[in-house]
């Protein structure tokens, strides 16, 4: 925010040390310049956000993104620019994220432990052991809140896998119950305190957007749910107001607030097709005694968590890790 102590163009001609360029002239080499009433040149960094703000979204929206390290500049600039432009704040509300690191290490270009969003899902990098799901990592993600500085690890991203499909497993458990039109609980107790750890979801939330005390007082609520499941406490535990507001809760902010969703749920029919191209590929790779196509199938599906496995009668059985 100083005069001078960058090495950028113009910066001689600022009048006070909290001036920032609308409007940048252009070398004739670069590769962004436009005809203006100033001269050929391109919009400067913060000037482009607030005019794509203003494009799709309108002089005014609710929510403001990004990176805790443009708080102080970038997004204090857009805030001049858009008021001095439309005479109201650009946004009511602004969601700086932490850092990402991996393995403790501040994740960079020049560290070299940076990846891309379809590098999770694939596995495709050096530092991964296997892919992730969208859900998985969503839900890893999900754990933390978003101030917090966000660490991934593959043991971080295995640890959510299973804490995922726990939780997931007592939503679709929950979601069967037909609790009876009890109106007294027979676990007062228990009762208050399942409705308590509900509320308390919608105050997290209304709380800075706290999705990681949300999905903590889901898995409190998830040895409960076992429990009814498995006739350790009695159907009437609570009453069926409570147990039909447990399922709510649980549908509505699993699917809704956090969009979460089965790793069934995502079109079953187009992957049932591309894996039984894949082995229709293995196949013939054996007939044709080409080993080397056969195992590198498998074992690329195997790092994905789809387990093959030869049949006596010819055939192949598919399960998942």
């Amino acid at each position: 925010m100083l005069e001078n102590t960058r090495e950028l163009g113009g910066q001689d001609e600022k009048k006070g040390r909290l001036d920032f360029a609308l409007w940048i002239k252009a070398r004739p080499e670069h590769l962004m310049q436009w005809p203006s009433p100033w001269g050929r040149g391109f919009p400067g960094w913060h000037i482009e956000c607030s005019a794509m703000s203003k494009k799709y979204l309108g002089n005014e929206f609710d929510i403001h993104g990004g990176g805790l390290d443009l708080a102080a500049t970038h997004h204090t600039n857009e805030i001049a620019q858009s008021q001095a432009c439309n005479h109201v704040n650009p946004a009511r509300y602004w969601i700086h994220t932490n850092m990402l690191t991996v393995n403790g290490t501040r994740m960079s270009k020049s560290a070299g432990n940076g990846f891309l969003p379809e590098q999770l899902f694939t596995g495709n990098h050096p530092l991964l052991e296997r892919a992730y799901s969208p859900m998985t990592v969503r839900f890893f993600m999900m754990q933390t809140h978003y101030r917090s500085t966000l660490d991934f690890s593959n043991e971080a991203l295995q640890a959510a896998e299973k804490g995922f499909k726990r939780l997931w497993e007592a939503y679709e458990i929950v979601q069967k119950f037909s609790f009876d039109d009890n109106t007294v609980a027979a676990d007062k107790e228990l009762e208050a305190s399942c409705v308590k750890l509900l509320a308390e979801m919608d105050d997290f939330m209304n709380d800075d957007f706290n999705t990681a005390k949300v999905l903590a007082n889901m898995f409190e609520l998830v040895p409960v749910i076992n429990s009814l499941k498995d006739g350790l406490l009695p159907p009437g535990a609570f009453s069926s107001q409570t147990g039909r507001l447990l399922q709510t809760y649980f549908k509505n902010y699993l699917e809704h607030v956090l969009g979460l969703k089965s790793e069934i749920q995502q079109d079953n029919g187009k992957l049932n097709g591309v894996l039984q191209l894949l082995i229709d590929m293995r196949k013939d790779a054996k007939a044709r005694k080409d080993y080397a196509t056969s195992d590198t199938i498998r074992n690329q599906l195997t790092r994905l968590g789809i387990l093959l496995k030869d049949e006596k009668d010819g055939g192949v059985s598919i399960s998942f890790n």
